[in-house]
C-alpha cells in the first residue's frame, strides 16, 4: 500500500503545482486521487486510464516542474506494471517530445523512463517501438546541445538497453543462460600465473562447449525479439563502419562508440552467434568484415580510426572473436592472427604495438584460448601455425634488447614493472609518447608483455600437463615411469605438439631476458616459468626440451669467474697484486638470482625425481658445484661484497642462503625414498656417470681442476651414500649399483679416491647393518627355530652375503696395502658396531681373516687380528655352530704367524676366551653320550674345595642358556679337542715367548673348565696333550743349546753391530726352555691342586704319576734354579691342596717323601746359591708336608722325615763351614730348617717320637769331649751309611726303645791351655746355629706330653750345661747366655712340675727323677762353680752387658735358692747336700783367697761371693712369710752347718789376715764379709728342727728356734758360743 500511498502524494503535489496556471490539471490530479482512493494494486490502475491520463497531462504542458512530475510518475506506475502495453506508443510520444527540451532535468528523466521501460513489462516488441526508444536515446547521445551529464547518461543508457534487448533475445530464444565469454576484458592480476589460472577459472570447458554446440542445432529462423536484436546489430555495426542506421534512423555516430557496444555485445552474448544462423552471418560478414578493415594498416590512418582508443577496440574486438569464435569463425580467425602477428613487425607507433602485444599476450595466458588455437591451427597441417607465430612474434620483441641503444635502461624498467606489478600496481599506456623516459619506459612496457606473453604459454602448457594427469591421459610424475611409445589422449598429444613446437623458441627469449635481468620479480616470474615447462616435459618425457631448459637453468645457478674476469680482477687489484698471487683461489659470488635459480633447480628435481632419468647427470652437475661453492670459504651470496672468514660467515646474512641451499641440497637426496625404485636407480646411475666423467684425469695433474673434480666426485659418493641410508627398506635392488662404484673408486690411482671409497663403504656397510630390517632380523632368529627362520628370510640372507663380500672381494683384487687395510678397518667398523646381527656371512669373514694371517705386511696382519679378536671377545654367540670350527682354526693361524709376536701372544689368549664360551655349552649342553655326567665331576671338586664352588660365570641364566643353545648341535669335545691341539701345537714354537703363553693357556683352560670334562676327555687331555707338553718341554730344556746369543742386531755404530741386550736369564736357548718348563711344572701344578682326586681316579693315573716325579726328580737335581723351585712347588702344591682334606692317598704321599729324600741324598750339581735355595724349598715343602698331612704319618714315615732332615742338616753343616765365619749369620738352609722345626710336632698317634724328635736336635748342640771322641769312631766305621735316613733313625729307635742306653756323663770341665777354648764337636761350626736351635728345642719339650718329656728332660739339661759351659770359649756370643735363661725356663716350668707330680704321675718313675735331679746338680755345680762370679775376659762387652751378665748369675743362684731349694720338691738329700756346697763352694771365692789377692779380684764376684753366702743364710734361716716343708727343712739342715762352717772360717781367716797386715788396713771386700756375717748371724733365726743339729746345750737350741719372742733370745751370744 506504499506505492498507493506516494503515488496520492504525487497527485497533490501535481494539483498544487498546476493550481494557478493549469486548472485543468488541477482537478484532474484531483479526481485521479479520489478515483485512486478507489483502487487497491496496480493493475486495477493500470485497468483504469484516469490515472495514467493525469500524468501524460501534466507532461503535455512541457514546463519543467510539471514535466519532471509527471515524468516521475510515469517511472513508479511503469516500474510498478501500473501502465497497460498498449499505452507505450503514447508514452514513448511524450518522451520522444520532451526529449527536445532544452532541460538538462527533463532530458535525464526522460532517459531515465526509457531504461525503466526496457526493464519492465512495456519492453518494446516491435520494430517502431523498439526504434523509437533508441532513437531517443541516440538522438541525445549526438545531440551537440545536449548536456554532457545527457549524453554520459545517454550512451549508458543505450549501452544498457542493449544488454536488455539480446538478454530479451536469449530468454525469447530460448537460447542457454550461460555465457561462452568472458564478460570483457579481463584486468591483470600481480602475476601471469595468476593471469593463467583466472583465465581458466573463467571460462567453461573446453569440452562442455563442444558438447553445448553439438548438442544445439544452428536455427535461421528468428523471433520478433530475435529479429530486432539483429536490426540493431546490423545498424551498430553499419555505424560502427561509419555509415547511418536505416532501422535507427540515424545518420551518424562515434564509431568508436558503436564499435564499444559491439565489442560489449560479441564479448557476452556468445550463444546468440552460436545458435542464430542470421547473427552469425552478420558476424562473419559484416563484423569481421569492419574489423578486418579497421585493422589494415597499409594505408594512413585518419580521423577517428587513427586513434588509440579506437584501435584498442578493434583489437578487443578482434580479441573477442578469436577467442570465442574461432571454432567457428577459422579463417576469419586465422586472417586476423596473421594480420596481429604482422603488426608486431611493421613500423608502426609503439602504443599500437604495445597494445597488439597485449592482446596476443591475453591469448597466452588464456589456457582454453591457447589450447583451441593450437588445435585448430597449428595442429592442422592445412592452416597456418599460428600459434607457433605468436610466440614467435613475442620473441622477437625480447629479442630486441639485444640492439637497443636503451637495453640496460629498458631492462631496468622491465624489472622496475615486473615489481611493481608483484606489488598490485599497473602501468598503462594511455597515448602516444615522445619523451625519452617515456620512450624507454614505453618499450620496456612492450618487453613486459612479450614476456608475460611467453611466460603465458609456459604456464598454459603446464596447465594443460596437469589438465592431462588429471583425466589419466599423463601418468603423475609421482608414480613409477614406464615408457609409452605414444600417447593417445587429446590433452596429451597437443601438450606434446605444443612443447615441440614452441620450447626452443621460448628457450631463447628466456634465457636471454633472464640473463639480461637482474630485477627479483622478474627473475622470480621467469624461474617460475621454467619450473612450469621442465616439469611439463619431464612428464610429457620430452627428453630434449626437458635437458635444454634443464641445462639452460643450470646455466643461471652458480657464476664461476671466467678467465677474462680472473685477469681484470688481478689487473686492478694494484696495490694488492702480490696478495692476489698469493691467493689463487676464486671467489664465488652467489647473486639472488643463482640462489632463487637453484631453488627452482631444487623444485624441478623434486617433482620430476620419478621422470628425470638421464637427465639427472644436469641436475647433478649444478648440485655438485653447489656443494663445492657451500663448502668454499671464498663463496659468498650477493650482500656480502668482499670474501669472509667461515666463522664470521656463519653469523651473516648471506650464510642463511647457503643453510638453506645446504638443506635443499641434502632433502633431494633424502626424499629418494619417495621416489619409485627405477627413478632411484637412475639417480644412482647418474651420479656415477658424474664420477665417472670426473675420474678422468685425476690420477695426475694439480690444481684447481683436478681439485674440482675429487670435489665432484666426493659429492657423488656422498649423495650415493645418502641415497642408500634413506632407501634402507629397499636396499637390496640398489646395493650392487652402489658398491660397485665404490670398488672402481678403491682402485683408483689417486689416494684421495681411494681413501673416499673406504669410507663409503664403511658407511653404507654399516648403515645396511644398522637398519632396523636387520635388526627385526636378529630379534626373529633368536627366537625362531632355525630351519622357519633361514626359509623366511632367504632374501635377507643373500642381502647380508652381499653386504659383506664386497670387502673380501676388495682385499683380494687389489694389491695395494692402504686399500687392503682400508678393507679391514671397514670390517673391524662392522664387526665392532653390528657383528652381533651377523649369522650368513661368517664363513667369509673368517677365510678372509684366515688369508690375511698370512701377509707378509705387519699392518694388515695387526688389523686382522683386530678383527679377530672383536670376533672372539664379542662375536662367538652371534657366530653358527658350523661355523665355530674355522674361527678356532683362524685363531690358530694368527698365532702362528710370525710377522708380529703381540699378536701371537693375544690369539693365544683368544683360545682361552674361545673355551670359555665353549665351556658354557659344556655345562648347558646335553648330557647324553658322556661317560661321567658334569654333576658327578662337580661333586667331586665340590668336595676338594670344602662345597665352596667357584662362580662359573657372571652372566645371567638366559644369557648363558642362549649361548648354550648355539652350542647344543655341534660336539663341544671336539672343539676343545681343536683348541688343545692348537695350544699343543703352539708349545713346541721357537719362540719362547709363544710357547709359554701357549702353555699357560693350555693349563689355565683346563684348571678353570675341569670340573665340565668328562672322565674320557679327562684321560685324552692327560695322555695326548698334557704328558706330552712335560715330555717335550723337559726333552728340550735337557737338550737345547746352552750356547749365549748376542741378540738381534739393531744397527752398527764405529763400524760395529749392536745388538739388542739381553737378560742372563734368557740369552741361551736352554735358559729359554728352561722357563717354559717352569710354565709347565706350574700348570700341572695347578691342575693337581684342583683335580687330583678326579685325576687319581683315571685308569693308568698312577703309572702317570710315576713318570711324573720321575720328571720332577730329575728337575730338581739337574735343572737351574727356576725349574727344581717349579718342581718341588707342583709336589708341594699337591700336599698342601688335598693332605688337609684327605684327599692324597698315602701311597702318593710316601712317594712324594721318597723324591724329597732322594733328592737330598744326591749332592745337586749346583753353586752353591742355586743348591742353598732348592734346599730351603724342599725343607720347606717338608714342612708344610707334614703341616698338611700329619694325621696320615706313622712312626715309620715321621722318622723317615727326621732322616731327611737330619741329612739335610749334615750336608749343610759341611757345605757351608766357613759361612757363619765369613757372613756371621746362620746359613739359609739352616735358617731354614729352624724355621720348619717347630712344624715337627709330632702328633697325639705318634706321641712316641717326641724323645727321637727332640733328641735328634741335641745332637745339634756342642758335646762333651768324650761323646765327640765316640762320635768320630761311630762315623768312621759308618761312613758309607751315614747319609741314610733310615740308619739313623734307627739308631733313635734303639735308644727309644731300650736296646740302646744312653747313660749320662757328668760334664766335666776340659784340660785347658793357655789361649785355648773349649773343644766343640767337629761339624757344627760355631755356636750360631746353636744359638738359633735351643729356644726352638725348649719350645718343643714345652709342648712335649709329660710322659715323653721325663724321658729326654736329662739329656736336654745336660745338653743345656754343655751350652753354658761355652761361655769361657765364646764370652761375647750368646750361646751359653740362650742355654742359661733356658735351663732357668724348664727348671721353674718343669723340673719342679716333674718332682712334685712325679709321685701322682705312675708314669714318671723315681729312678727317672733322681736322674732329673743329678743332670740339675752337675748343671747348676759345673757353671756356678766354674763360670759364675768369674773373671772370664772379654774385650767387646759393654758395660751394659757386663752387668747383664752378673744379672743372669744372680738370676741363677737366686732360681736355685728361692725356686729350688725352698720348693718342695723330691730331690734326693745327697743332690740337695749337693747343691748347698755348690753355693757353699762360690761363697768361698772370697776368704779363701790371700790377703794379698784379694783386691785383684773383680767387683762383681766379690759381690757374686757374697751373694751365694747370703743365699746360704736365708736358707738356713726361718722365715714366716716362707712355706715350711720337709724339703724346706732338710735343706734348712744342712745349710746351717755348711753355713758354721763357712762363718768359721771366715772367722779365723779375718784373725789371720788381721795379724798378717798389723797396721796396713783389711781389704775392703774382707771388710763387708765379715761385717755381713756378723750382721746376719745377729739376726738369723733357725727353725726348732734346724736348730736340733746344732752342737748346743738344748737351752741354746731352743734361744735360736722361733718357738719364742726374738728380743728375749740371745741368738748372738748362741751363735758366737759355737765359734769359741
Amino acid at each position: 500500500m506504499a506505492f498507493m500511498a506516494v503515488l496520492e502524494s504525487d497527485l497533490r503535489a501535481l494539483s498544487s503545482e498546476a493550481r494557478r496556471r493549469y486548472p485543468a490539471v488541477k482537478d484532474g490530479a484531483e479526481h485521479a486521487i479520489i478515483k485512486l482512493r478507489s483502487l487497491s494494486s496496480p493493475s486495477e490502475i493500470a485497468d483504469n486510464e484516469d490515472i495514467l491520463r493525469i500524468f501524460l497531462m501534466a507532461c503535455e504542458v512541457r514546463t519543467v516542474k510539471l514535466s519532471v512530475i509527471g515524468l516521475s510518475c510515469l517511472q513508479k506506475l511503469i516500474s510498478h506494471d501500473a501502465v497497460a502495453p498498449s499505452a507505450l506508443r503514447e508514452i514513448l510520444s511524450t518522451l520522444k517530445n520532451h526529449a527536445e527540451m532544452a532541460d538538462e532535468s527533463v532530458q535525464l528523466k526522460t532517459l531515465q523512463t526509457i531504461l525503466i521501460i526496457f526493464q519492465s513489462r512495456l519492453h518494446p516488441e516491435n520494430e517502431e517501438n523498439m526504434a523509437q526508444a533508441l532513437h531517443i536515446c541516440l538522438r541525445l547521445l549526438e545531440n551537440n546541445r545536449s548536456f554532457d551529464s545527457v549524453r554520459n547518461t545517454a550512451a549508458a543508457t543505450i549501452r544498457q538497453a542493449v544488454a536488455l534487448i539480446f538478454d530479451n533475445v536469449v530468454h525469447v530464444e530460448s537460447l542457454p543462460v550461460g555465457k561462452f565469454g568472458f564478460g570483457g576484458h579481463i584486468s591483470r592480476s600481480s602475476s601471469v600465473t595468476s593471469d593463467v589460472n583466472r583465465s581458466i577459472n573463467s571460462s567453461e570447458s573446453w569440452e562442455l562447449e563442444i558438447v553445448s554446440r553439438e548438442q544445439s542445432l544452428m536455427r535461421e529462423t528468428l523471433t520478433n525479439a530475435g529479429k530486432l536484436g539483429l536490426r540493431l546489430l546490423e545498424d551498430l555495426t553499419a555505424l560502427a563502419a561509419g555509415g547511418s542506421a536505416i532501422w535507427l534512423r540515424v545518420n551518424s555516430l562515434q564509431r568508436i562508440f558503436a564499435l564499444d557496444i559491439l565489442e560489449f555485445i560479441l564479448s557476452n552474448y556468445v550463444v546468440i552467434f552460436k545458435v542464430l544462423v542470421p547473427y552469425e552471418q552478420v558476424l562473419r560478414h559484416q563484423i569481421c568484415s569492419l574489423l578486418m578493415t579497421s585493422l589494415r594498416t597499409n594505408a594512413e590512418l585518419e580521423g577517428e580510426a587513427g586513434e588509440p582508443s579506437f584501435r584498442r577496440l578493434v583489437l578487443r574486438s578482434v580479441a573477442h572473436i578469436i577467442r570465442l569464435y574461432n571454432a567457428s569463425l577459422i579463417t576469419e580467425c586465422e586472417v586476423f592472427l596473421s594480420m596481429l602477428v604482422k603488426v608486431t613487425c611493421l613500423d608502426l607507433p609503439l602504443w599500437h604495438r604495445i597494445l597488439v602485444l597485449e592482446i596476443l599476450r591475453g591469448f597466452c595466458v588464456e589456457a582454453r584460448t591457447l589450447r583451441t588455437l593450437f588445435h585448430n591451427f597449428d595442429m592442422h597441417p592445412k592452416n597456418t601455425n599460428v600459434v607457433e607465430g605468436m610466440v614467435k612474434a613475442l620473441a622477437r620483441v625480447v629479442s630486441y634488447v639485444q640492439v637497443q641503444e636503451t637495453s640496460e635502461e629498458s631492462l631496468a624498467a622491465v624489472a622496475g614493472m615486473f615489481s611493481s606489478k608483484a606489488k598490485g600496481i599497473e602501468w598503462i599506456l594511455d597515448n602516444d609518447a615522445s619523451n625519452a623516459a617515456v620512450l624507454v619506459a614505453s618499450e620496456a612496457h612492450a618487453i613486459t608483455v612479450a614476456v608475460e606473453g611467453l611466460l603465458g604459454v609456459v604456464f598454459t602448457v603446464a596447465t594443460l600437463t596437469d589438465e592431462a594427469m588429471d583425466v589419466g591421459e599423463l601418468d603423475s610424475p609421482r608414480f613409477e615411469y614406464e615408457p609409452v611409445e605414444r600417447y593417445n589422449g587429446k590433452t596429451a598429444v597437443l601438450c606434446i605438439a605444443m612443447v615441440d613446437s614452441l620450447w626452443l623458441t621460448i628457450l631463447d627469449a628466456l634465457s636471454l631476458i633472464l640473463s639480461r635481468s637482474q630485477g627479483e620479480a622478474i627473475v622470480l616470474e621467469i624461474l617460475k616459468g621454467y619450473q612450469a615447462f621442465t616439469q611439463a616435459c619431464g612428464v610429457l618425457h620430452a627428453v630434449e626440451p626437458l635437458n635444454s631448459f634443464l641445462a639452460s637453468l643450470c646455466k643461471f645457478t652458480i657464476n664461476f669467474p671466467n678467465e677474462a674476469e680472473k685477469r681484470s680482477a688481478v689487473q686492478s687489484s694494484g696495490s694488492k697484486r702480490s696478495e692476489a698471487l698469493v691467493e689463487p683461489r676464486d671467489s664465488i659470488v652467489l647473486t639472488q638470482k643463482n640462489v632463487q635459480a637453484l631453488r627452482t633447480l631444487f623444485n624441478v628435481a623434486h617433482r620430476l625425481h620419478n621422470v628425470l632419468g638421464p637427465s639427472w647427470v644436469l641436475v647433478l652437475e649444478t648440485l655438485a658445484a653447489l656443494d663445492r661453492t657451500i663448502h668454499s670459504p671464498h663463496a659468498t651470496t650477493q650482500e656480502v661484497s668482499m670474501p669472509v672468514p667461515k666463522l664470521t660467515r656463519e653469523s651473516s646474512g648471506q650464510y642463511s642462503d647457503f643453510s638453506i641451499l645446504s638443506s635443499l641440497n641434502s632433502q633431494l637426496f633424502e626424499s629418494s625414498a619417495m621416489m619409485h625404485i627405477s627413478a632411484v636407480k637412475s639417480l644412482l646411475s647418474a651420479l656415477c656417470q658424474l664420477s665417472h666423467q670426473c675420474m678422468l684425469g685425476t690420477s695426475v695433474g694439480v690444481g684447481s681442476a683436478v681439485t674440482q673434480k675429487i670435489g665432484s666426485i666426493t659429492f657423488s659418493v656422498e649423495r650415493m651414500i645418502s641415497i642408500l641410508v634413506n632407501n634402507l627398506h629397499r636396499v637390496e635392488p640398489l646395493w650392487d649399483h652402489v658398491v660397485s662404484h665404490f670398488l672402481e673408486l678403491a682402485d683408483n690411482a689417486n689416494q684421495h679416491l681411494r681413501n673416499m671409497a673406504l669410507n663409503a663403504l664403511d658407511q653404507s656397510i654399516c648403515a645396511v647393518l644398522g637398519s632396523e630390517q636387520f635388526q627385526d632380523y636378529v630379534s626373529s632368529r633368536l627366537q625362531e627355530i632355525s630351519h622357519e627362520m633361514e626359509a623366511g628370510d632367504s632374501q635377507l640372507k643373500l642381502l647380508e652375503c652381499s653386504v659383506i663380500s664386497p670387502l673380501r672381494v676388495l682385499y683380494s683384487s687389489t694389491q695395494n696395502i692402504d686399500v687392503r687395510a682400508g678393507s679391514l678397518k671397514i670390517l673391524l667398523h662392522v664387526l665392532e658396531r653390528h657383528g652381533e646381527k651377523l649369522y650368513y656371512s661368517w664363513l667369509n669373514i673368517l677365510e678372509m681373516l684366515r688369508s690375511v694371517a698370512d701377509a707378509s705386511e705387519k699392518d694388515l696382519v695387526t688389523l686382522g687380528f683386530q678383527n679377530l679378536r672383536v670376533i672372539m671377545n664379542d662375536g662367538l654367540t652371534s657366530i653358527p655352530a658350523d661355523c665355530l670350527h674355522v674361527c678356532v682354526d683362524v685363531t690358530g693361524a694368527y698365532s702362528t704367524q710370525k710377522t708380529e709376536l703381540n699378536i701371537s701372544l693375544t690369539a693365544i689368549g683368544l683360545l682361552w676366551t674361545t673355551t670359555d664360551f665353549i665351556a658354557k655349552g659344556l655345562l648347558h649342553g646335553p648330557a647324553e653320550g658322556k661317560e661321567t655326567g658334569f654333576h658327578d665331576e662337580h661333586s667331586v671338586i665340590n668336595q676338594m674345595n670344602g662345597d665352596m664352588g667357584e662362580t662359573l660365570s657372571s652372566e645371567s641364566p638366559d644369557k648363558v642358556n642362549e649361548r648354550a643353545a648355539t652350542l647344543n648341535i655341534i660336539d663341544c669335545d671336539k672343539l676343545l679337542f681343536c683348541v688343545f691341539s692348537l695350544l699343543q701345537t703352539l708349545g713346541a714354537d721357537d719362540r719362547p715367548e709363544v710357547r709359554n703363553a701357549a702353555v699357560r693357556t693350555l693349563f689355565q683352560t683346563l684348571g678353570s673348565h675341569g670340573q665340565k670334562l668328562s672322565k674320557s676327555m679327562w684321560e685324552d687331555c692327560l695322555w695326548n696333550y698334557v704328558f706330552p707338553a712335560v715330555d717335550r718341554a723337559f726333552h728340550m730344556a735337557e737338550t737345547s743349546s746352552k750356547d749365549e746369543w748376542q741378540g738381534k742386531e739393531l744397527g752398527t755404530r764405529g763400524g760395529k753391530a749392536v745388538h739388542m741386550l739381553i737378560h742372563h736369564s734368557r740369552n741361551t736357548v736352554q735358559k729359554q726352555w728352561d722357563e717354559t718348563l717352569v710354565l709347565v711344572l706350574g700348570g700341572i701344578a695347578r691342575l693337581l691342586r684342583s683335580f687330583f682326586p678326579l685325576l687319581s681316579d683315571l685308569s693308568n693315573f698312577w703309572s702317570g704319576w710315576e713318570s711324573l716325579l720321575f720328571l720332577l726328580r730329575n728337575s730338581i737335581l739337574n735343572g737351574s734354579k727356576e725349574v727344581a723351585i717349579a718342581a718341588i712347588n707342583c709336589l708341594q702344591t699337591t700336599v698342601f691342596s688335598h693332605c688337609s682334606k684327605g684327599n692324597l692317598p698315602l701311597p702318593y704321599l710316601n712317594s712324594i717323601l721318597d723324591v724329597y729324600g732322594h733328592i737330598l741324598q744326591k749332592s745337586p750339581n749346583y753353586n752353591d746359591n742355586a743348591a742353598s735355595k732348592v734346599k730351603q724349598e724342599i725343607l720347606h715343602g717338608l714342612g708344610e708336608l707334614y703341616v698338611q698331612a700329619q694325621n696320615m704319618f706313622d712312626d715309620k714315615m715321621f722318622s723317615q722325615l727326621l732322616g731327611i732332615i737330619d741329612l739335610a742338616v749334615k750336608e749343610a753343616i759341611v757345605t757351608n763351614d766357613n759361612f757363619e765365619t765369613e757372613f756371621g749369620h746362620v746359613p739359609p738352609v739352616l735358617r731354614t730348617i729352624l724355621e720348619i722345626l717347630p712344624l715337627l710336632r709330632p702328633t697325639e698317634y705318634i706321641s712316641s717320637m717326641w724323645p727321637i724328635l727332640l733328641r735328634e736336635l741335641l745332637q745339634y748342640l756342642p758335646k762333651s769331649y768324650s761323646s765327640l771322641q765316640k762320635e768320630e769312631d761311630d762315623a768312621r766305621q759308618a761312613s758309607i751309611t751315614d747319609k741314610s735316613p733310615d740308619n739313623n733313625i734307627r739308631k733313635q729307635n734303639e735308644i727309644l726303645n731300650g736296646t740302646a742306653s744312653v747313660s749320662p756323663k757328668k760334664v766335666e770341665d776340659p784340660p785347658r791351655s793357655s789361649g785355648s777354648s773349649t773343644t766343640i764337636v767337629a761339624g757344627i761350626p760355631s755356636y750360631l746355629f746353636a744359638e738359633k736351635l735351643v729356644p726352638v728345642l725348649l719350645d718343643l719339650l714345652l709342648q712335649a706330653p709329660i710322659t715323653e718329656k721325663h724321658i729326654i728332660f736329662p739329656e736336654i739339661i745336660q745338653t743345656l750345661g754343655r751350652c753354658m759351659t761355652t761361655r769361657r770359649d765364646s764370652p761375647d756370643g750368646s750361646l751359653w747366655r740362650i742355654a742359661t735363661e733356658g735351663f732357668n725356663r724348664i727348671i721353674v716350668d718343669d723340673v719342679s712340675g716333674f718332682t712334685l707330680n712325679c709321685g701322682k704321675d705312675l708314669k714318671i718313675s723315681k729312678t727317672a727323677s733322681m736322674r732329673i735331679w743329678k743332670e740339675v746338680a752337675d748343671v747348676y755345680e759345673i757353671f756356678l762353680v766354674g763360670y759364675c762370679g768369674r773373671a772370664i775376659p772379654s774385650n767387646s762387652l759393654s758395660s751394659e752387658a757386663l752387668k747383664a751378665d752378673e744379672a743372669l748369675e744372680m738370676t741363677v743362684l737366686n732360681i736355685l735358692g728361692d725356686k729350688i731349694l725352698k720348693s718342695p720338691i723330691d730331690a734326693p738329700s745327697e743332690i740337695l747336700q749337693r747343691l748347698v756346697l755348690t753355693m757353699d763352694r762360690c761363697a768361698s771365692r772370697t776368704c779363701s783367697l790371700p790377703v794379698e789377692t784379694v783386691e785383684l779380684m773383680p767387683f762383681h764376684c766379690s759381690r757374686f761371693s757374697l751373694a751365694c753366702l747370703q743365699m746360704i743364710f736365708s736358707l738356713s734361716s726361718c722365715d714366716k712369710a716362707s712355706d715350711w716343708n720337709m724339703t724346706r727343712c732338710e735343706v734348712s739342715k744342712i745349710s746351717i752347718v755348711v753355713l758354721l762352717t763357712r762363718c768359721e772360717y771366715v772367722f779365723k781367716r779375718f784373725l789371720i789376715d788381721e795379724n798378717d797386715l798389723g797396721k796396713h788396713p783389711m781389704p775392703t771386700t774382707r771388710l763387708e764379709e765379715i761385717i755381713y756375717v756378723l750382721q746376719e748371724l745377729a739376726n738369723l733365726i733357725l727353725h726348732s728342727e734346724t736348730a736340733c743339729v746344732l752342737p748346743l746345750h738344748p737351752y741354746l737350741r731352743s734361744g735360736l728356734s722361733d718357738d719364742e719372742d726374738h728380743e728375749k733370745r740371745p741368738s748372738s751370744a748362741c751363735f758366737i758360743s759355737l765359734f769359741l
